[in-house]
């Protein structure tokens, strides 16, 4: 049997094995298919009327697609928590797991992509950002950097885990000669792309409230938070359905890390804080309006005060091993975190930067119902990704699905 033939067999298994499943499989992906199909519904709306059925314009032209963009980006990158102990420290209790990791960076950097095409007014003109076919700019549109290290780290971890589970259903042992050398290179690979999204703010020499070289590090260490955060959540479901057995202390130690990086993001946070108010320049005024309002308009008040409340109660319960180790106190340090930071790389991140406006105007923006339902639509695609993937790779690694199970199925 040649390669082409031996990979067409895979991926024609692959997808027989996502099409069955039983009522609350179907139940979930039905859902799902409701949600994008109401977004996109929306989107067409979008699309005939143009932006202006949101609630963007000139004086707050990012708002809920580029925060969800950014948080999104941080989730993506948070796969090499798992990465770096498991091929780095080669710990196998991590190393097991790795791989959903990859898996969610996958459907992450998707939905990233997705909030950018919706963002763009002009969606038919997004080929000018395509590599080899359209005009990047580079080195010069950081822009175009962005575009590159998403696609090459999307394009990376697909190859991963491509390789992983085709060597796997075949029972062969994977090329670590290839593939260990990649899994190292996505280290710095994710970090790169949190990274230059933090520089496209920084870059704006206009939006004071960006103009900092801390954002960068306080991205990255965010990120290390609301990623694992959901990994947490999603093994303790497979370990209680008993799809995969995952070792409770896999668990703990992915807690553990995600504590050092909340205290990081959290004094990142503080040094950033005391800047603003002790130099108390003009330019505090972003900071104002986020915390405490000014001249009367204060809808992003409650949530700039919510987003440090839950981070914080969510660093003492993870902080502690008693808390970090009961399971009803981890979840609801994992649901905490995330509300958190997504609400702080979201409304308290791009809203504030832009208001007021660099002619002093206040324009007190919230999404729309328009906007709510393609945001659902595209979680709803994220989450459809990376159910179906791990619809394919759990059985693949237990040794459910393999070509010799796939030939007796006929």
């Amino acid at each position: 049997m040649t390669r082409i033939k031996q990979f067409s067999l895979f991926i024609l298994g692959s997808a027989r094995l996502a099409l069955t499943g039983g009522k609350a499989y179907w139940t979930w992906v039905g859902s799902l298919l409701i949600l994008i199909v109401w977004g996109v519904a929306a989107y067409a709306t979008q699309l005939r009327d143009g932006l202006i059925v949101t609630n963007m314009r000139d004086q707050v032209s990012w708002a809920f697609y580029i925060g969800n963009f950014t948080f999104l980006v941080g989730v993506a990158a948070a796969a090499i928590l798992l990465v770096i102990p498991a091929y780095v420290y080669h710990w196998k209790p991590i190393k097991e797991i790795a791989i959903f990791g990859e898996l969610l960076a996958i459907s992450a950097i998707t939905m990233c992509l997705l909030f950018v095409t919706v963002d763009i007014g002009r969606p038919e003109r997004f080929w000018h950002l395509m590599p080899f076919v359209g005009s990047l700019n580079i080195p010069s549109s950081l822009l175009g950097w962005d575009v590159l290290v998403l696609n090459g780290y999307l394009l990376l971890n697909l190859f991963i885990v491509t390789h992983l589970l085709y060597k796997a259903f075949f029972k062969r042992a994977y090329n670590k000669a290839l593939i260990v050398p990649m899994i190292l290179f996505s280290i710095p690979f994710a970090i790169s792309i949190h990274t230059v999204t933090a520089f496209v703010y920084i870059g704006m020499a206009g939006r004071p409230f960006w103009n900092a070289s801390i954002l960068a590090p306080r991205f990255i260490a965010s990120a290390f938070c609301s990623g694992p955060a959901i990994l947490l959540i999603l093994f303790q479901i497979l370990k209680r359905l008993k799809v995969v057995d995952i070792k409770d202390e896999a668990i703990w130690k992915i807690a553990e890390l995600m504590a050092y990086a909340m205290f990081l993001n959290l004094f990142l946070f503080g040094a950033e804080i005391f800047k603003e108010y002790y130099s108390a320049t003009h330019h505090i005024l972003h900071t104002q309006y986020l915390y405490s309002g000014i001249h009367g308009h204060t809808a992003l008040v409650p949530y700039a005060w919510a987003s440090v409340i839950c981070s914080t109660v969510a660093f003492l319960l993870f902080l502690f091993p008693a808390t970090r180790k009961n399971l009803v106190t981890l979840n609801i340090g994992c649901l905490l975190i995330y509300a958190g930071v997504y609400i702080e790389k979201g409304m308290a991140l791009v809203i504030p930067g832009m208001t007021p406006d660099t002619l002093g105007e206040i324009y007190e923006y919230t999404p729309t119902m328009t906007e709510v339902r393609i945001g659902a639509a595209i979680f709803s695609i994220g989450f459809l990704i990376f159910t179906v993937m791990c619809k394919i790779a759990i059985p693949v690694l237990k040794g459910d699905f393999t070509v010799d199970s796939l030939e007796r199925s006929g």
